[in-house]
């Protein structure tokens, strides 16, 4: 980490590491973070590298995060990998600026691999990270393409790109391709992704469709308004374990449909629906969701403008739902800025521990912020 390299510098690590060192063939993790090149415009990935993630045999995760990375440097590095078949199981690229790094594999391998019915896969990848790399619309096109070389991803990272609507349209033919089929992704993440509700409903139906559907999915940080709690409300009864909604503005009225459309039980352990101002209308949501969701442990509910009276709401909903509600998270909410009585807290407990987190101060009188 915090490294400055030459090309050759890292040319001459990793031929030292693959020529010398019996150690490298059995070497499983290989990061590279938070670090730059001192060369501008390097044209080739360094070749001590190419064979070093050609003959690691063990390699199982490869970090190349934060690096200031060109893309023909990530496309060099995912073409190696695919060539050699690698066994890696991580693969994170994370905050590099790589926009078309996958565009040869919509307008160049799909016409080979159709006519010979074969391809070289990373069979054994399970995470892909992409979060922050500047990555469009045309980037997730691509993606779709790059996909069927990696047929057992588990967890894709698209967080903190603007591939707008048009981008995730552009993944859920893929979704709609294998909803009839083995389908492994268990994990999405795209948060702060500049998706509206139009787009993410599309995306929640698709979802839906799959023969198993996700554990974990986030769409926090998108402003997809009011209009989204009805599909939020009918996606939480479909199978989903995890769902990160934060800051999306649903307000009181996002919540008041959503609670509307939970009408069957939900397998859902943890929810985070943190920042969306929905006043006393996110305590009635969560009243409905703790008595349909008997597994839910975790909730985060911080700064959604709830006033005192909904303790009671909450109170009354603990103590019906007998569930294994473990952590509740309610700072943030205007309700911290009062004083609130010992009695009101009572009912917040599993097996005699308090589930319930109003402040990160003694005080409950402290002025409401509404920025966290």
């Amino acid at each position: 980490m915090h490294c400055k390299f030459t090309v050759s510098s890292l040319d001459a690590i990793c031929d030292l590491l693959c020529m010398h060192s019996p150690q490298a063939l059995g070497m499983q993790h290989f990061s590279i973070k938070t670090s730059s090149f001192l060369e501008n415009n390097f044209q080739s990935l360094p070749a001590g590298l190419i064979s070093l993630l050609s003959s690691g045999r063990s390699l199982s995760s490869l970090c190349l995060s934060d690096n200031h990375l060109p893309r023909h440097f990530a496309r060099k590095v995912f073409d190696t990998l695919v060539d050699a078949s690698s066994s890696i199981t991580v693969l994170d690229l994370s905050e590099n600026n790589i926009a078309g790094w996958l565009s040869h594999f919509k307008y160049k391998n799909r016409s080979s691999t159709e006519s010979s019915g074969t391809y070289n896969s990373l069979k054994s990848l399970k995470e892909l990270n992409l979060r922050n790399c500047n990555l469009q619309m045309d980037d997730v096109d691509c993606l779709r393409y790059a996909l069927v070389h990696i047929p057992n991803l588990e967890q894709l990272d698209l967080s903190d790109n603007p591939i707008e609507t048009s981008g995730i349209r552009c993944l859920i033919p893929y979704f709609k391709e294998t909803s009839h089929k083995y389908f492994p992704l268990v994990e999405l993440k795209l948060e702060s992704c500049e998706l509206t509700c139009f787009g993410v409903c599309e995306l929640l139906e698709a979802l839906s469709s799959l023969r198993k559907p996700l554990n974990f999915l986030s769409i926090g940080g998108n402003s997809l308004g009011s209009e989204i709690g009805t599909a939020l409300g009918k996606f939480l009864c479909g199978g989903i374990q995890a769902l990160d909604i934060e800051d999306i503005g649903l307000g009181s009225s996002g919540f008041m449909r959503a609670g509307q459309e939970i009408v069957t039980e939900t397998k859902l352990h943890s929810i985070n629906i943190s920042k969306n101002r929905g006043g006393i209308e996110t305590a009635r949501f969560l009243s409905k969701l703790f008595s349909y969701a008997p597994d839910l442990s975790t909730v985060n509910a911080k700064y959604n403008f709830m006033p005192k009276e909904s303790l009671s709401i909450l109170s009354s909903a603990v103590k019906a739902a007998k569930g294994k509600l473990e952590h509740l998270d309610l700072r943030g909410n205007i309700m911290c800025g009062q004083q609130v009585h010992l009695s009101e807290l009572a009912e917040f407990q599993t097996n005699g521990f308090s589930i319930l987190e109003l402040s990160s101060s003694p005080a409950l009188n402290e002025p409401y912020d509404d920025d966290p």
